[in-house]
C-alpha cells in the first residue's frame, strides 16, 4: 500500500527596513529579515526554523538602515544587518535546504508557503527580485493565504488584517510547546499557533494562491465589458518600455491576458503612459501601492483608469489585426521606416540574413502591414515570432538596411497593433495637426546679480541632498517652511558639467523666516525612495549664495544683453532656480502657465554661469543635457539671418521628397544648440526628424 504524504508547509515571514504591516512593501525598502517555517501537516510537528537576516544594497550608502517599525517588528540591529549577507545568497541557501531535505529521500515531499495575507509574496519578495534580477524557484509561484484560509474554516463575519486579529477571535493562549523556540520577529510565533490550531482544528488548506511571473498574450475587442476595478494608468513610463517591461514593474500581481495596453500619441508615438488591466480588485488595489515605485531611476505614476479607458486603447475591430492576433505569436516586432514599396518577401529576408537569423511565424502571413484607408503603405509593420528567444534575434537587426534604409525595430503588443490600425485606416489621423507644444505666455525673469545680492540673511543654504531631489521634494522637506519662500526663491546647484552638485539655496520673505528654517530642519532626514540622507541646512546672505555659484570668482562687469549662455569658469557651480507656482499665484496672471522648457536669463558677469528656469512642479525627470552657449555679439554685429535654402545640403543621392537625411548649416553654433533644443524629435508631416551637432 502506498501512502501519499501531504506537501509540506512553509511559513514564509519577511521583514523590510522600511513600513509593516498593511503598508508592507509599499516603500520599496529592501528586505533585512526572513523567517521560514517548515510544518508537517501529516503530525502537525515543526520540522524547522530557518532565519536569515538580509544585508540590504544600501547598507554600504546610508548610515541608518531600519526604520522605528522595523525595529519595533523584529529583534534587529544596525550592525547585525550590515554584517549579513545578500538577499540572492540568503534564497540560494534556502532552496538549497529545500532541494536537500524536502524534494529529495525515499519519499521527497512538495512544499507550498503559508503567508499573512497577499503582501509577503506579491509586494515584498518577488517586486524586490525582479529589480534585482534575481530568479526565484518555482515553489515561490503559489501559496495560502492565511487570512483567507481562516476565514473561510471558522466562518468569520469581519475582514481579518492581521495576525493579531485572527489570535483574538479565537482567543488563543500562547503554545507553551513553542516557547523554547526563539524568534527574531514574534508574530511568527502567533502565526504557527494559529497554523497548528487549523491543522488540530481538522482544516485542510486548499485555496491555492498563484502568481504569474509571465504576461500572456490576449486580444480585446471593442464590444468587451472591463471591469473598471480592475485596470489602473502607469505615467512616466521609459518610452521604449515594452509590454513585458511593465508587467515586471507589477511582478508578483497577476495582470490578464494581453492586459498591457501602451499609449500613443496623437502622431503615433509612445507617450509614456499605459493601462494595465488586472485579474481581480485585490490585484488592482496592490497595483495602487505602487505609486512612484521606480524602473531604473524614473519614479512611475499609477492612478486608477476605468474599462472603457482600458477598451479604447486595446479594443479594436479591424478584422485584419484579429485575424494577425490570433495566429498565437509569443512576440510581436513593431518595423519602422519601411520603404514605401517593401514586401513581406523583403521582410522574411531581413530577419533570416545575418549572423543571428530568426523564422518569422507563418511566413509572409506573419507580417502584417499598416495602410492608409486608400491603400497607400505608411512605412510601418508588424511581425510575429513563434518563441520569446526570437525576441532578442529580431531586435538585434535594429538599425539595420532594407535597400537604402535603415529600420527601426521595437517590441510591440496586441494592444498597441489594435491601435496602430485603428488609427491607420482613421482619415483623421492624416489631417493637419495641432503643435505639440502651444505658444505659452513666458514667465518673467531674474538676472542673476538681483538674485544673488545683498548682506540680508534671508536665504538658506541645503546641503547633503540626494542627487534625484526635485523641487517638490526640497517643499516637502521644509515643510510648514515651505510657505516662506519667495517667488522663484528654489534655486537648484549644478556643477559645471550640469549634474546635481546636492546643495540649493532658498530665498526666504525674512531673516526670521531664514533663521527658523535652519534651526529646526538642520540635520533631518529627506526621504527618497529607498533612500533616506540628513540635510545640513544653514542661514546664509545673497552675497554667500554668490560666492558659491561663482565659486569664488567676484563679479567683473554686468551685460545687459540677453538671449545668450556663457559657460561656467572650471569649478563653478550653475544655479537652476524654480518658480514656486502655488507663492506665484499673486505676483503672477493665472493665465501665465509655465513653460515646457528651460530659458536661460541673461548672466550677470563673465564670472558668473548660467541661469536656467524650469517651473514648479518640476518636469517629470530632472534635465539630463546641460547647454553651454556662446557669448552675446557685441551690440554693433548684426543679429544673425535666417537660414535658407542654400543653408541645406540634402545627402547625395536622395530625392528631396524621400525624407532621408540632410545637412543644415546654421550661421553659430548656439542657434545649432537652439535648433536642437526645440526641433528634436518633433514631427514633419507624418514623420519625427532626429537632430546632431555634426
Amino acid at each position: 500500500m502506498i501512502v501519499h504524504s501531504s506537501p509540506y508547509l512553509c511559513l514564509f515571514y519577511p521583514v523590510t527596513a522600511g513600513l509593516q504591516g498593511t503598508a508592507l512593501g509599499s516603500d520599496e525598502e529592501e528586505i533585512v529579515l526572513i523567517v521560514f517555517v517548515l510544518i508537517d501537516p501529516d503530525s502537525n510537528k515543526v520540522v524547522n526554523v530557518l532565519q536569515y537576516v538580509v544585508k540590504p544594497r544600501t547598507a554600504d550608502i546610508n548610515e541608518n538602515i531600519l526604520s522605528e517599525q522595523c525595529l519595533s517588528e523584529a529583534k534587529l540591529t544596525e550592525a547585525a544587518v550590515k554584517a549579513a549577507e545578500p538577499l540572492e545568497t540568503v534564497l540560494a541557501k534556502f532552496e538549497s535546504y529545500v532541494r536537500t531535505f524536502v524534494q529529495s529521500g525515499d519519499r521527497p515531499r512538495g512544499m507550498i508557503f503559508v503567508t499573512d495575507g497577499q503582501l509577503p509574496l506579491r509586494q515584498c519578495l518577488h517586486p524586490e527580485a525582479c529589480s534585482k534580477n534575481i530568479q526565484l524557484s518555482e515553489f515561490y509561484e503559489s501559496f495560502y493565504d492565511l487570512r483567507k484560509e481562516f476565514s473561510s474554516f471558522y466562518h468569520a463575519a469581519e475582514e481579518m488584517h492581521s495576525i493579531r486579529a485572527m489570535v483574538e477571535y479565537l482567543g488563543m493562549l500562547p503554545n507553551p510547546d513553542l516557547e523554547p523556540i526563539e524568534f527574531q520577529a514574534e508574530d511568527v510565533r502567533n502565526m504557527l499557533n494559529l497554523v497548528l490550531r487549523l491543522i488540530a482544528d481538522g482544516h485542510k488548506f486548499n485555496q491555492l494562491e498563484v502568481i504569474t511571473v509571465r504576461l500572456e498574450p490576449g486580444i480585446c475587442s471593442k464590444n468587451e465589458e472591463v471591469d473598471s476595478n480592475c485596470v489602473v494608468r502607469a505615467r512616466g513610463l521609459p518610452w521604449q518600455s515594452s509590454d513585458q517591461d511593465i508587467a515586471k514593474f507589477f511582478r508578483g500581481l497577476n495582470v490578464a491576458k494581453g492586459g498591457v495596453a501602451l499609449c500613443l500619441s496623437p502622431q503615433g508615438r509612445r507617450n509614456g503612459e499605459a493601462l494595465v488591466r488586472f485579474v481581480n480588485q485585490e490585484h488592482r488595489d496592490m497595483a495602487m501601492k505602487r505609486h512612484k515605485h521606480h524602473i531604473n531611476n524614473r519614479y512611475i505614476e499609477v492612478y486608477k483608469a476605468s474599462g472603457d479607458d482600458f477598451v479604447n486603447v486595446a479594443g479594436g475591430s479591424n478584422n485584419e489585426a484579429q485575424a494577425f492576433l490570433s495566429k498565437g505569436g509569443q512576440v510581436i516586432i513593431r518595423m519602422r521606416g519601411l520603404p514605401y514599396d517593401c514586401t513581406a518577401r523583403q521582410v522574411l529576408e531581413f530577419f533570416d540574413s545575418g549572423n543571428n537569423p530568426c523564422s518569422v511565424l507563418d511566413g509572409e502571413e506573419g507580417v502584417l502591414f499598416v495602410k492608409k484607408p486608400d491603400g497607400r503603405a505608411t512605412g510601418d509593420a508588424f511581425v510575429l515570432f513563434a518563441q520569446e528567444d526570437d525576441a532578442t534575434a529580431a531586435l538585434g537587426k535594429h538599425r539595420e538596411l532594407i535597400g537604402t534604409r535603415y529600420i527601426e525595430l521595437f517590441r510591440s503588443t496586441t494592444a498597441e497593433v489594435q491601435q496602430v490600425l485603428n488609427r491607420s485606416m482613421d482619415p483623421k489621423t492624416y489631417e493637419q495637426q495641432q503643435p505639440l507644444i502651444a505658444q505659452i505666455p513666458q514667465v518673467p525673469l531674474l538676472p542673476q546679480h538681483i538674485i544673488t545680492s545683498g548682506t540680508r540673511k534671508d536665504c538658506i543654504r541645503l546641503r547633503g541632498l540626494l542627487y534625484e531631489a526635485l523641487v517638490e521634494h526640497i517643499l516637502e522637506f521644509l515643510g510648514e517652511h515651505a510657505k516662506n519662500i519667495v517667488f522663484q526663491g528654489v534655486h537648484m546647484v549644478y556643477n559645471a558639467q550640469g549634474q546635481p552638485s546636492g546643495e540649493a539655496f532658498i530665498q526666504m520673505d525674512s531673516e526670521q523666516s531664514a533663521f527658523l528654517a535652519a534651526q529646526q530642519r538642520h540635520n533631518r532626514y529627506m526621504v527618497f525612495g529607498k533612500k533616506q540622507r540628513y540635510i545640513e541646512v544653514f542661514q546664509c546672505s545673497g552675497e554667500d549664495m554668490n560666492l558659491v555659484l561663482t565659486g569664488g570668482i567676484p563679479a567683473q562687469k554686468v551685460l545687459t544683453s540677453p538671449g545668450a549662455v556663457l559657460a561656467p569658469p572650471y569649478g563653478a557651480a550653475a544655479a537652476f532656480p524654480y518658480v514656486q507656482q502655488a507663492q506665484a499665484a499673486s505676483l503672477m496672471p493665472a493665465g501665465n502657465a509655465a513653460p515646457l522648457t528651460p530659458r536661460a536669463a541673461a548672466p550677470a558677469a563673465f564670472g558668473f554661469p548660467p541661469i536656467f528656469y524650469w517651473p514648479y512642479p518640476s518636469p517629470p525627470v530632472s534635465p539630463t543635457s546641460y547647454y553651454a552657449g556662446v557669448p552675446p555679439p557685441p551690440p554693433h554685429q548684426a543679429a544673425p539671418t535666417l537660414i535658407t535654402q542654400d543653408c541645406i545640403q540634402m545627402q547625395r543621392g536622395c530625392d528631396p521628397q524621400s525624407g532621408s537625411e540632410a545637412v543644415v548649416a546654421f550661421p553659430s553654433r548656439a542657434g545649432a544648440e537652439r535648433a536642437i533644443l526645440e526641433k528634436n524629435r518633433q514631427s514633419m508631416g507624418n514623420r519625427y526628424v532626429e537632430l546632431f551637432m555634426v
